[in-house]
C-alpha cells in the first residue's frame, strides 16, 4: 500500500508541476461554464416567459423542474466534455515514462507492477475529481438561488466519477502501449468514442446483438445516474470495466518489464 501511495504521490505532483494540467482544468471549467450558462439562461428565460404569459392570460404558471431541464442536460455535457478531455490526462501516465527512459527506474525499483499501475490509475481519478470541483460551485449556485433535488445531483456526480474511471482505465492501457503521447491521446479518445457510439449500432442489429451492444455502450449506463437512479447493474458495469482496463494495463506493463 505504501509503495502504491508513493507512485500516486509522484504522479499527482507531476500533474500539477506541469502547465498542461492547469490548461486542461481551465479548458474543462470554461467549456462546462459555457454550457451551464446557456442552460441556466434558457431555463430562466422559459420561466420568465411562462410567468408573463400566465399573468397576461390569468392562467396558473407551469411547474418547471430544474433537475430535469437544467441539471440533467448539464451532466450529459460534463460526460461529453470528459470524453474529449480525459485522453489528454491519460496520454502521459505511462507513455511519458517510456519516452523519457524513467520507466527503467520503475522496473529496477522495489515496486511491483500492481503498485505502478494502481498508483497511476488512482492519480488519474483524483485529477479528474479536481477537474470536477468548479462544477460543484455551479451546483452550489443553484442550491443558493433555487430548490433542486439533491438526490439526482449526487447520483449524477457518482455517475461521472464512474464514467471517468472507465475512461481513465482505458486510456491508461492505451498509454502503456506506446511512448508517443499524441498517439496515446488519439488512441484513448478513439477507444472511448467507440464505446460511446457502439450503442447506436444496436438500431441496425438483431435483438440478441442489440442487447449486447447496448450493454457495452459506456454512455447508456450513465443515463440512469443523470436521472437520479442508482442501479446496481450500472455500478457493476463501470467497476468491471475499470477493473478490466487496469488488468489489461497490468498485463501490458508486465510483458514489457519481462522483455526488458
Amino acid at each position: 500500500m505504501k509503495k502504491t501511495l508513493a507512485v500516486f504521490q509522484k504522479e499527482i505532483k507531476h500533474f500539477f508541476y506541469s502547465p498542461i494540467a492547469y490548461i486542461v482544468i481551465a479548458a474543462f471549467t470554461l467549456i462546462a461554464g459555457i454550457f451551464f450558462y446557456l442552460y441556466l439562461s434558457s431555463f430562466v428565460e422559459a420561466a420568465m416567459m411562462d410567468m408573463y404569459r400566465s399573468q397576461q392570460f390569468r392562467q396558473a404558471p407551469q411547474r418547471f423542474n430544474i433537475n430535469l431541464q437544467l441539471i440533467r442536460p448539464f451532466f450529459w455535457n460534463l460526460a461529453l466534455i470528459s470524453l474529449f478531455v480525459l485522453p489528454l490526462v491519460t496520454m502521459r501516465l505511462y507513455s511519458e515514462e517510456k519516452k523519457s527512459g524513467t520507466v527503467e527506474l520503475l522496473y529496477t525499483s522495489p515496486l511491483s507492477v500492481a503498485n505502478i499501475v494502481l498508483g497511476k490509475f488512482f492519480a488519474g481519478i483524483v485529477f479528474y475529481l479536481v477537474m470536477l470541483i468548479p462544477s460543484f460551485l455551479f451546483m452550489g449556485l443553484l442550491f443558493i438561488y433555487g430548490d433542486p433535488e439533491i438526490g439526482p445531483v449526487l447520483s449524477g456526480y457518482l455517475g461521472l466519477i464512474l464514467l471517468g474511471s472507465a475512461f481513465i482505465s482505458g486510456g491508461l492501457f492505451i498509454s502503456s502501449l506506446t511512448e508517443n503521447q499524441i498517439i496515446a491521446a488519439i488512441g484513448g479518445f478513439g477507444l472511448s468514442l467507440l464505446l460511446w457510439v457502439i450503442g447506436w449500432a444496436s438500431n441496425y442489429s438483431g435483438p440478441g446483438l442489440a442487447s449486447v451492444l447496448n450493454y457495452l455502450s459506456i454512455i447508456n449506463h450513465f443515463e440512469d445516474f443523470a436521472q437520479g437512479v442508482i442501479d446496481s447493474k450500472h455500478l457493476i458495469y463501470y467497476l468491471l470495466f475499470s477493473t478490466f482496463g487496469v488488468y489489461l494495463t497490468f498485463k501490458s506493463v508486465e510483458s514489457i518489464k519481462w522483455r526488458s
